[in-house]
């Protein structure tokens, strides 16, 4: 029985509902008059239902998919603008004692070497992730109540914030870490998270369980039931994502939207972010053993029907992917990428890049200095603002100022001074320069006089010397 606000995972994720979605997206994917229906409402920015979205998705009609492709990228725009947040995952151990079929940190693979940072290590990590210009990071560990309890994981956000290092600092610690209690959710909005977030990995019950044969992540309920918990225990904002490839990405679609309309239902909020990554070759997996691979045209078609869904929504693309695929993904809806990451377990004090702890293959490899700079040549603002979590415009108070556009009077002026005060303490001169005329370019733009001239006098400060300043 399917039931958006019910607490009970497979009642507000229904097998059933999706099959049934499915069935209607393909009977009406060439139905042009509802076609253009569900575009018109998207125009609202309200959102579309599972149901709308799946007949987008659907829809083989290439003169509506390029209407798909355009109004997405006018949402992104009108909402998020030209900023594109920057983060940097931070491994803290590869111990698990899970069975996923897809993960290399899984319980039975006796190549991996095991690993797991000692509170210095910590320091190091960060101080060399403070060194590119980071600011902002999402921890990973795997799930091991021996190695990894969460005093360790708390402890570990302590190290984090405590580091202060020339001028650099970490002004926001995301959390991916394994579903926990409402206790322990507590703990970690106690400590000052930002984001909690947490990959269903797959939707469809039934593979869930396949692809989890052993530990804690096998039960499908408890893991999918998390957002409700770490709600419950007073963090603000979530963050949802699949792994597509795992299973059919009609299905996996569907279901993620599901979530979604699920904590708006029950909580009063959507997600804070959607994460989009595609399986990939790692350690011991070879992603070829899974036949649900999504080709590059249909990932962009889920990111631009993603963002007609979910407009308020921040998403994510990580260095999974290449240079060419986040490019295009960064105008049909992507506002969140990582910059530089290492997905291995004390990666970042290593001048090389280790392999032999990596969760999986990283395709963009530049530094962060190159990716900032391709974001400014495509006339992108690569934002390192943390400012919404330390002034407390969290949750539903993020959501209602950004629903009425206001939050835009904060975001555009925070991007140009945290993209300033990168440019000047750890960008090369070439990306230094062709970063000012951007500022300069784009200060003109800020509507609001006032803010404009505080903005002008603050960029100055930062000129001078001083940092920190948000609005």
């Amino acid at each position: 029985m399917y039931n958006p606000k019910s607490l009970k995972a497979e009642e507000f994720i229904s097998h059933e509902e999706i099959l049934a979605t499915l069935d209607y997206a393909e009977k009406n994917k060439g139905n042009i008059e509802l076609i253009d229906e569900i575009i018109e409402k998207a125009k609202t920015l309200k959102g579309l239902s599972h149901r709308e979205a799946s007949v987008l998705l659907a829809c083989d009609i290439e003169e509506k998919n390029q209407e798909i492709y355009a109004l997405a990228e006018k949402i992104k725009q009108d909402i998020y603008g030209n900023r594109i947040v920057m983060f940097a995952p931070l491994y803290l151990s590869n111990y698990c004692v899970n069975g996923c079929v897809y993960c290399p940190y899984h319980a039975k693979n006796k190549t991996i070497p095991r690993k797991k940072l000692t509170q210095e290590e910590v320091r190091n990590e960060v101080i060399a992730l403070q060194d590119m210009g980071h600011k902002r990071l999402a921890i990973e560990s795997g799930e091991d109540p021996v190695n990894n309890p969460i005093e360790y994981i708390l402890e570990c956000i302590n190290t984090i914030y405590s580091i202060k290092h020339k001028n650099g600092a970490i002004r926001r610690v995301n959390v991916n870490i394994a579903a926990t209690t409402v206790e322990n959710y507590r703990k970690l909005k106690d400590a000052g998270i930002g984001t909690y977030i947490l990959f269903q990995e797959t939707y469809h019950k039934e593979s869930y369980e396949v692809l989890h044969p052993t530990g804690p992540k096998h039960d499908y309920a408890y893991h999918t039931e998390a957002m409700d918990r770490a709600m419950e225990g007073g963090i603000d904002d979530v963050g949802l994502g699949v792994l597509f490839g795992l299973e059919l990405y009609k299905y996996e679609f569907a279901g993620l939207l599901m979530h979604a309309e699920h904590l708006e239902a029950v909580h009063g909020v959507g997600p804070h972010t959607i994460s989009v990554p595609r399986i990939k070759r790692a350690d011991d997996i070879d992603p070829t053993v899974f036949d649900n691979g999504i080709d590059d045209d249909t990932f962009a078609k889920i990111v631009a029907c993603i963002r007609l869904s979910v407009p308020y929504t921040g998403m994510i693309i990580s260095t999974r992917e290449s240079e060419a695929v986040r490019g295009r993904l960064l105008k049909l809806g992507v506002s969140q990428i990582s910059g530089a990451s290492r997905t291995s377990v004390g990666g970042y004090t290593d001048e090389e890049r280790p392999h032999d702890t990596e969760q999986f293959d990283v395709s963009d490899q530049r530094t962060l200095d190159e990716v900032v700079r391709w974001l400014m040549e495509m006339g992108f603002i690569p934002s390192f603002c943390t400012a919404c979590y330390r002034e407390g415009r969290t949750g539903d108070r993020f959501m209602s100022l950004a629903k009425n556009g206001q939050i835009q009077n904060c975001c555009h002026p925070n991007a140009l001074m945290t993209l300033k005060e990168f440019l000047n303490d750890y960008a090369t001169e070439e990306t230094r320069k062709i970063g000012n005329a951007l500022i300069d370019s784009e200060t003109g733009n800020v509507p609001n006089p006032k803010t404009r001239q505080i903005l002008l006098e603050n960029l100055d400060k930062i000129e001078g010397g001083m940092r920190d300043f948000r609005f």
